[in-house]
């Protein structure tokens, strides 16, 4: 899992080609750091997604850019656009591997 910062971002995710995951989290959000765990553990079975991860506390206005309104987020890129993400209540390991599934 690639630790994201607000000076990478944009090389990798918005730049790259193919499938990414982005863990949008931060330190005070108990249900992004009880999923994480699971979602690492996820980076295993879809080789051909590349899993990031990003502490929205190290950059505000990117989450807001990206619109990233309530955490936890799993967002998927596809070349560096948005094309899906499980958000907030929805984000559980099981919708999160159902996500996963249908971009491998």
């Amino acid at each position: 899992m690639l630790e994201l910062t607000k000076e990478n971002f944009d090389q990798e995710v918005k730049e790259a080609e193919g499938y990414v995951l982005v863990d949008f989290w931060s330190q005070s959000c108990e249900p992004c750091k009880a999923l994480m765990p699971h979602v690492h553990d996820m980076e295993k079975d879809f080789e051909n997604i590349k899993f990031t991860s990003f502490d929205i506390g190290l950059g505000r206005r990117l989450a807001i850019r990206e619109k990233v309104m309530g955490l936890p987020v799993i967002a998927i890129y596809k070349d560096g656009e948005r094309v899906d993400a499980v958000t907030t209540d929805d984000a559980t390991k099981e919708n999160v591997r159902a996500m996963l599934e249908k971009y491998a």
